[in-house]
């Protein structure tokens, strides 16, 4: 048996865990104005009026049933992703602040995010959003192209784009943008344009994604004509390169954040950190002192409703098994550029370093990633193929 076996099978069985890992809500709110033809999301169009009060409901008890699995705790972040949460009145979103509060620790100054599409933005609304506890806004932009955001079947225009913006920052002024680049007919100088313009209103934090095309959507199935590889690239090396120059820091692979102002609960994803998923379709990972195990919300929303109803909201629940554990830490932690402290490993997963020992020693002389007795982080050869360098870690 080789030195890294040996390493390996000194391993336990089962996590151990002196501190559980923090933990982040997440509240799915599942309809949008309209299903996007690149949205692999669990996103439905609304057709009629949306059940608020049933749905609010539904969430309150969908926590209360998930209590047992996170009592003592509480929440380090909340995020309201979507669908578009920004289709709910801020009486709704109130009434589920209040809820959680009323159910759990909320420290104050706790980072409260709510997703928002343009075509949703009142002034007076949002301004209701932050008076209900919303203290950060991520607006999904994607484009201030009136082409391209027609070719992404996005319900807004650049005008709304523009409005959406601006109302923002004067309602909330923690904002994220998130944009889209390599899309349809899109040339490098319109790249470029599209962040110039971002970057006039000085958000706070910045997205960028590279448009790609994901299983069971629309452009799946009828794909556009997309940037080649080559000007892909282009685009993504433009776009960091303004960003920095306006002095943005890269902190992981989509996201840029003006000097401490990164999200902390996608921050909590990427560290391996626990997360309570309530809503359609949402998803858990959760630790307990010697468990770590992940669950799955019905995703339809009339069935989740139902099933809420009924008292059973979670359709899949299975424990992370000990080989999967590595691969799983490393998957998000290899997407932040400055990687992780070494020790958060066991901090977050429960098991000591070796268990992924062959990974790190392949990847390191692959060039992929570097290492000390203080932090494991990719290289920019790492960065650049990041799907080789998690995949080392597949048991």
């Amino acid at each position: 048996m080789s030195s890294q076996n040996l390493a390996i099978g000194a391993s336990p069985a089962a996590p151990h865990f002196t501190a559980l890992p923090p933990l982040a809500l997440y509240i799915h709110i599942p309809w949008c104005l309209k299903k996007c033809p690149y949205c692999d999301f669990n996103s439905h169009e609304q057709r009629q009026a949306l059940p608020e009060a049933r749905y609010v409901d539904a969430l309150m008890t969908d926590l209360e049933t998930a209590l047992p699995s996170i009592w003592g705790r509480r929440f380090s972040s909340i995020f309201f992703g979507g669908g578009t949460p920004s289709l709910f009145s801020p009486s709704s979103i109130d009434a589920i602040l209040a809820g959680v509060r009323a159910r759990m620790p909320v420290p104050p100054g706790t980072e409260v995010t709510l997703e928002a599409n343009p075509g949703t933005f009142e002034a007076q609304k949002f301004a209701e959003f932050r008076d209900a506890g919303i203290n950060r806004l991520s607006i999904g932009i994607q484009s201030f192209n009136p082409e391209h955001l027609r070719a992404l079947g996005r319900v807004h225009d650049d005008g709304e784009a523009h409005r959406a913006v601006e109302i923002g920052l004067a309602t909330i002024g923690n904002i994220n943008l998130d944009l889209m680049y390599a899309l349809p007919g899109q040339s490098l100088a319109q790249a470029e344009a599209d962040l110039r313009t971002a970057l006039a209103y000085a958000p706070p934090h910045l997205s960028a994604y590279h448009l790609t095309l994901e299983p069971n959507t629309l452009f799946a199935r009828h794909p556009p004509t997309l940037p080649d590889d080559e000007s892909a690239a282009d685009m993504q090396d433009a776009i960091q390169a303004l960003l920095a120059g306006a002095g943005y820091g890269h902190y992981e692979t989509s996201a840029y954040a003006q000097p401490g102002r990164v999200c902390k609960h996608n921050r909590n994803y990427w560290e391996f950190g626990d997360y309570l998923g309530i809503g359609a379709g949402a998803h858990s990972k959760l630790s307990l002192p010697n468990r770590i195990f992940r669950q799955v919300r019905y995703k339809q929303p009339q069935q989740y409703l139902d099933m809420v109803e009924a008292g059973t909201p979670v359709i899949e629940e299975h424990d992370v098994p000990r080989a999967d554990v590595g691969f799983e830490f490393m998957l998000n932690a290899l997407r932040l550029n400055d990687g992780v402290p070494v020790a958060l490993f066991q901090e977050r997963t429960g098991f000591p370093l070796p268990l992924v020992e062959p990974g790190l020693r392949q990847a390191e002389a692959k060039g992929l990633l570097l290492r000390d007795h203080q932090r494991i982080a990719p290289t920019e050869l790492g960065r650049r193929f990041l799907n080789d360098l998690q995949q080392l870690f597949l048991a």
